[in-house]
């Protein structure tokens, strides 16, 4: 009997070590590929350990399906060095601007239309830290409010497809990435409103928080309306390609890039520096991206050989509480753990060990993918690591970041009702796959 445990307390060792290495702020691919090959070691030899540790990442990183993660970060920066997302920006606020807090929920909707061609949150909370803020700032809106509007509008890329969160969940679990996009879409629209409906509430009970603006007229409202053109192009390419099964994610990927490189050609907008600095920022962020994957493969690999999945589940499924109770704590732990680490690299480490137990207790696995990318997106904006706010207070550093974590909050109760509701109506999420499927 002890024997058996023998591997399960490496595991557990295996992953405090790697919580401390992460919390001296050693790099996640660092910290889990270092554990993963000495637990290995210690529960095999080295060789097995060198060997696993060369052949695993190189196996999993040259899927087809990894390949979709470049071409949907490509779509991104296409669309913001052409000054595409810049005129969606300015269809939002002629068209919301008018209204109560209208230039705020302008932001969110242009936000959300950002992510439709991102799929990065921090790129999106970036660009509209520089777009947004300013306008927000003439129109005296409370800094705080318009930072965190910003900061809370980021987060729609990791929901909104092409959303590349989602694309390394459906990796790590096995699941349908097709599936996991289209689950995305409607979840992320209704973030968007839960947002916008946030923001009618408190401009109505408090209208000094910014004042609308009055001077836009028709002629003009009308004049923006290309402005959005190359957005629903890329969204009816994406959506559709996938609902209708045509084109695979990678696919779509990849003729979302082209039609967003063609249209900002047409527009004059996409000089050789921008289309220079597009392809190197795709770069770097997916080789970050592929980076912390190797490491994560490895010290994955050491807790299955450990046998802590099986472990944790078997724990999980044995205790006393009903299967909505044991959920929400699992949630609890990850809006904690979002309050320290980056989105990408808790999925890569906790997915393993938590991912068998949700589906012993019985909840679907694109379900389950949808509320976890929900409890990220809260941990992009709650200190002390939310990123978000980081990205912002970076881009404006005359608004103090903790003013904007003070502003930030609301968003975050919206988005804690907003899985609430995921939570209880689970149709919200699965329509889309199940009308694919069944179509």
């Amino acid at each position: 009997m002890e024997f058996d445990l023998e591997p399960v307390t490496y595991g557990v060792i295996g992953l405090v070590a790697l919580s401390v290495l992460i919390l001296m702020g050693v790099r996640i691919f660092v910290a889990a590929g270092l554990v993963g090959l000495v637990g290995l070691a210690a529960l095999r030899n080295w060789d097995v350990a060198a060997g696993i540790s060369g052949i695993v990442p190189h196996q999993q990183t040259t899927s087809y399906a990894l390949s979709v993660l470049p071409l949907f970060i490509l779509i991104g920066f296409l669309a913001h060095f052409a000054g595409i997302i810049q005129g969606a920006y300015r269809c939002a606020r002629a068209w919301m601007g008018w209204m109560p807090g209208g230039l705020a929920i302008g932001t969110i909707f242009a936000t959300a239309g950002f992510a439709a061609v991102s799929g990065a949150s921090t790129a999106t909370s970036a660009v509209f830290a520089r777009v947004a803020i300013p306008e927000l700032l003439r129109y005296d809106y409370h800094p705080r409010l318009a930072a965190a509007v910003v900061a809370a509008g980021g987060t729609l890329a990791t929901l909104i497809p092409p959303s590349a969160i989602l694309v390394v969940y459906g990796i790590i679990v096995e699941q349908s990435i097709g599936a996991l996009l289209l689950a995305g879409f409607i979840p992320g629209i209704i973030s968007a409103l839960i947002y916008a409906g946030l923001l009618l509430l408190r401009f109505r009970f408090n209208p000094a928080l910014g004042r609308p603006i009055t001077d836009i007229g028709w002629d003009e409202r009308l004049r923006t309306l290309p402005e959005i053109l190359p957005i629903l192009v890329v969204v009816a390419i994406v959506m559709g390609g996938m609902y209708t099964g045509w084109a695979t994610p990678t696919e779509v990927g990849a003729l979302g890039s082209f039609v967003v490189f063609v249209m900002a050609l047409m527009r004059g907008g996409l000089t050789a520096r921008n289309l220079w600095r597009a392809l190197l920022e795709t770069a770097r962020l997916t080789v970050m991206i592929f980076s912390i994957i190797w490491g994560v493969l490895i010290f994955v690999r050491f807790l299955a050989f450990a046998g802590l999945p099986g472990a944790f589940s078997e724990w999980i499924v044995a205790l006393p509480l009903s299967p909505l109770m044991t959920l929400l704590m699992i949630l609890a732990g990850y809006m904690v753990l979002g309050m320290f680490m980056n989105g990408i690299g808790m999925l890569l480490l906790t997915l393993p060990v938590v991912f068998p137990a949700v589906v012993a207790l019985g909840y679907d696995p694109i379900w389950f993918g949808i509320i976890v990318v929900k409890m990220v997106e809260i941990g992009l904006i709650t200190p002390p690591i939310g990123l978000n706010c980081f990205v912002v207070a970076g881009v404006r550093p005359d608004i103090p970041l903790q003013e904007i974590f003070r502003g930030v909050w609301p968003f975050v109760v919206a988005d804690l009702l907003t899985v609430g509701v995921f939570i209880a109506f689970p149709e919200l999420i699965l329509f889309l796959p199940r009308l694919m499927m069944t179509g």
